[in-house]
């Protein structure tokens, strides 16, 4: 005869498994269809394929120029031969700014032979007028500077911003944030104080020889005058000739300029939801690029990412609860006229974007994503979200607070969560806006592990909710 105490023990334990024994195997199944995504984005996917054509046969993608165009239909015809529910192309109208012919930089240290920099001219710059330009050099480590030299000072002088990256940053990102203002609004603070023109110590903790351009934005009704990144290597160069008591001086040169606006698009793909489709999950990247290159991880990776999550679930025949959407953003380089288009047409429908995952640091191996949203909405978000973790963690990927995109960025209002790839960021820096982002500097598994993670995330948020 069974001892009382154990036959209440055995019932308690067989009630126990019988109410969660189906919990335990529904997140058997989650955690196996996750698998079956990674290992079709780890042996059938084209998200290298597509990257290398776009990088290296279509190449740098200016918004407003031939590339750009190229690049909207293709990326369109290859959404639709996935056999998407709709698609369609929006329209925004984007700046146009041509580099005609590439910044030319000498410098002479006391009246000596000038010898040549690497330099290359910064987005939305000025140029010199067809003329060559020869002025004094005057280093300066950060903007409130320049009111502490003032236009006694700064007049006719040719500014050069010299403010490394911090290198004890372990983000990149952070570092990138901590000195980019230089470029960004360099030229224009230093024409405040009659400047001639500005150099900037390129964007990256790397000492190299290559220049990284980069958008600079002027006043609107402001002095424009010439933005010239220089390479890192030739920074330190310049810095210790200054830094000797020297006069230097400096001839540029440099062919570009804004034309008139354009007429571009955004490319739009749709999966419609079954159960839920007015909440709407949004996986993008910006399919523009600076001209040195290619624009292979910025952002070819974050836009062919996107597609691949749409081949992956399409290809395992996965039918989602919410609608899905595939968002190739034009011009977030020097304007974010396709974000703000998007959202602007967006709010009018009185859409609701339940999440919108960006993909736009590049193709590395991701470690994570980062999410922000609204203050009123994100503390429940943030606890459903971190959630997710369980499934996540085999593939060693984190979700914390802190992170979106700027192309999705103008959504925030709709009150849904803005989450952003987290790919390593060791590398990025090194790369960006230069003439060796293309394709030899992405590694296939990487890319392919970073598409394989943003579907997992759009999984579990379709199933799940936030």
């Amino acid at each position: 005869m069974l001892n009382h105490r154990l036959f209440l023990k055995i019932i308690t334990t067989g009630i126990f498994i019988a109410l969660f024994s189906p919990i335990n195997a529904q997140e058997d199944d989650h955690a196996f269809y996750i698998k079956s995504i990674y290992d079709y984005s780890l042996t059938n996917a084209n998200v290298y394929q597509r990257l290398e054509h776009l990088s290296e046969n279509i190449g740098g993608r200016l918004t407003g120029s031939q590339n750009a165009a190229t690049a909207v239909d293709w990326t369109f015809e290859e959404l639709k031969n996935l056999g998407v529910d709709t698609i369609w192309k929006q329209e925004c109208m984007v700046p146009h700014w041509v580099r005609r012919e590439e910044a030319t930089v000498s410098i002479s240290s006391n009246g000596t032979d000038f010898i040549s920099l690497n330099a290359t001219s910064l987005g939305n710059s000025v140029g010199t007028n067809g003329e060559t330009w020869n002025a004094e050099i005057i280093e300066v480590f950060g903007l409130d500077t320049l009111s502490i030299l003032g236009e006694e000072i700064l007049k006719d002088k040719i500014v050069f911003f010299n403010r490394p990256l911090d290198p004890t940053q372990i983000h990149t990102g952070r570092a990138y944030g901590g000195a980019v203002d230089q470029r960004s609004r360099g030229p224009a603070m230093a024409a405040r104080f009659g400047a001639k023109a500005v150099l900037v110590r390129s964007m990256t903790t790397l000492l190299d020889d290559v220049p990284h351009t980069g958008v600079t934005v002027y006043d609107d009704e402001g002095k424009q005058i010439p933005g010239i990144a220089i390479s890192t290597n030739d920074a330190e160069i310049l810095s210790d000739l200054i830094a000797k008591g020297n006069i230097v001086t400096a001839k540029i040169n440099a062919d570009c300029g804004m034309e008139r606006d354009k007429l571009s698009y955004n490319v739009v793909a749709e999966i419609r939801g079954s159960e839920f489709p007015d909440e709407i999950i949004l996986v993008g990247g910006h399919l523009d690029s600076w001209d040195l290159a290619g624009g292979a991880h910025d952002d070819g990776a974050g836009c062919m990412h996107s597609i691949q999550v749409f081949e992956t679930l399409l290809g395992l025949g996965y039918k989602p609860k919410r609608t899905l959407r595939c968002v190739m953003f034009m011009n977030e380089e020097n304007g974010l006229a396709g974000g703000k288009a998007y959202a602007k047409e967006s709010n009018e429908k009185k859409e609701f974007h339940l999440a919108a995952i960006e993909s736009d640091l590049g193709g590395f191996t991701p470690r994570g994503f980062g999410c922000s949203a609204r203050d009123d909405v994100f503390k429940p978000y943030l606890a459903n979200f971190q959630a997710f973790e369980k499934f996540l963690d085999p593939y060693d990927l984190h979700l914390k607070a802190g992170g979106g995109g700027a192309d999705i960025s103008p959504l925030k209002s709709q009150g849904g969560l803005l989450i952003g790839l987290r790919p390593d960021p060791q590398r990025y820096f090194d790369i960006h806006h230069t003439k060796n982002d293309h394709i030899g500097m992405v590694n296939k598994r990487e890319l392919e592990l970073g598409a394989a993670a943003m579907t997992s995330l759009v999984y579990l948020i379709d199933q799940f909710g936030l």
